[in-house]
């Protein structure tokens, strides 16, 4: 459950925080992708004491995270926009 929660809903809430505070999809994506592989860091930090997952494996799953919260900010900026009506042009 713990791997779900790290590597799916976490980039998945930090995407559709940083679209709802920062409400510009680059600056949205931006800050998702570096939260989320930071997020990633500090989870497999903390949820292994031990020190079997080191940095090299963070750096290895982190492009999950930050696929799933680009996704997420991308998806919410289209909901946010809407469809823009295409004009017919008369030939």
């Amino acid at each position: 459950m713990q791997p779900l929660a790290v590597l799916v809903v976490l980039p998945v809430v930090i995407g559709l925080a940083a679209e709802l505070l920062l409400r510009d999809a680059s600056r949205a994506s931006l800050a998702a992708a570096l939260l989320s592989a930071f997020a990633v860091y500090s989870c497999l930090a903390t949820l292994d004491p031990g020190g079997q997952w080191n940095v090299l494996a963070s750096f290895l799953v982190a492009p999950l995270a930050i696929a799933f919260s680009l996704a997420t900010v991308l998806l919410c900026f289209g909901f946010r926009e809407g469809r823009r009506g295409q004009r017919k042009r008369s030939a």
